[in-house]
């Protein structure tokens, strides 16, 4: 997949097949969009995703804002879908301000050379957020363009969104996040050596640290699947800050992996959290820890 962000890199593409968003989390809706753009393949076009850097929200100043996906982890998630092309627009003084006419005709007319765009129905953007589907639909018929606008899918009676799956990760319910994105809910990173306390107590973990950016679940232990360059293991992850050992203030993640004996230090992992198991709490001894820790192994390791 080719990673674009700067439009000027696509002055020899042609017959661009577009879908523009967020795609934040990567949802079942997210990929029912994507499906209809993949189509267009067999119609000639080059198909690509075009989504915002930084954020809509962080560029207009409403502080950190957390998301599903970092762009490591979009990117993964887009490549394997299929799709030829990721845009990074530039959200800048200047491109913040583009009316939405502007947009489709300079941006994604003359530039991108678009053919074709399917979008949502809550399609946003241009200055102002005034671009919509219907502004889409109506340039269309003066530009030649085709459009396609996809229909939401539902969960029961509620819209799938990345503001839905927010919701099942923060409150824990990784049950239904898994439902509504069609995969587990996941972080990865680069393993980090931690205090070596889990060797000592035989049950090594790898210490993933947790970008602030980043949407989590309450602090827990969670049964979880783990992604290495040696394949995929089952696991127990701890969500938190450590209470017991190090009492720290910001989050981490780390995981005892089933059957595992390799070393991960400055390796990248992903994990996939799956189910709920306890809240986090600060043991009397470490004794007291080791006693859990082991228990959980016992009950949860054949999962």
């Amino acid at each position: 997949m080719k990673i674009i962000r700067d439009l000027n890199e696509l002055k020899d593409e042609v017959k661009i097949a577009l879908a523009i968003g967020k795609f934040d989390g990567l949802h079942l809706g997210h990929q029912k969009l994507l499906a209809a753009l993949l189509k267009q393949k067999e119609k000639g076009f080059k198909t690509a995703v075009l989504t915002f850097a930084p954020p809509p929200e962080v560029y207009f100043g409403k502080g950190i804002v957390k998301q599903l996906l970092n762009e490591n982890e979009k990117e993964a998630l887009i490549e394997a879908m299929g799709i030829d092309i990721l845009i990074y627009f530039p959200m800048d003084k200047e491109n913040a301000v583009i009316p939405a006419k502007d947009f489709v005709e300079d941006i994604l007319l003359k530039k991108l050379k678009m053919g074709y765009l399917c979008a949502g129905s809550d399609l946003r953007f241009g200055a102002g957020g005034k671009g919509n589907s219907a502004l889409i639909v109506e340039m269309a018929k003066e530009w030649g363009f085709l459009v396609e606008i996809v229909e939401k899918i539902f969960f029961g009676a509620r819209e799938i969104s990345s503001s839905y799956v927010r919701e099942a990760v923060e409150g824990g319910a990784m049950g239904l996040a898994s439902q509504l994105l069609g995969r587990p809910y996941s972080f990865s990173g680069t393993v980090k050596e931690g205090l070596r306390l889990g060797r000592t107590l035989g049950f090594p973990t790898a210490n993933l640290s947790l970008p602030e950016t980043k949407v989590l679940p309450p602090n827990g232990v969670y049964l979880s699947k783990v992604m290495t360059s040696a394949g995929e293991f089952k696991g127990i992850s701890n969500i938190g800050v450590k209470p017991t050992i190090e009492g720290g203030r910001r989050p981490g993640a780390e995981t005892y992996i089933y059957d595992f004996a390799g070393d991960l230090y400055g390796t990248e992992i992903q994990v996939f959290l799956e189910d709920f198991i306890r809240p986090e709490k600060k043991f009397a001894s470490i004794e007291e820890l080791k006693e859990q820790v082991n228990e959980d192994i016992r009950a949860f390791s054949r999962k």
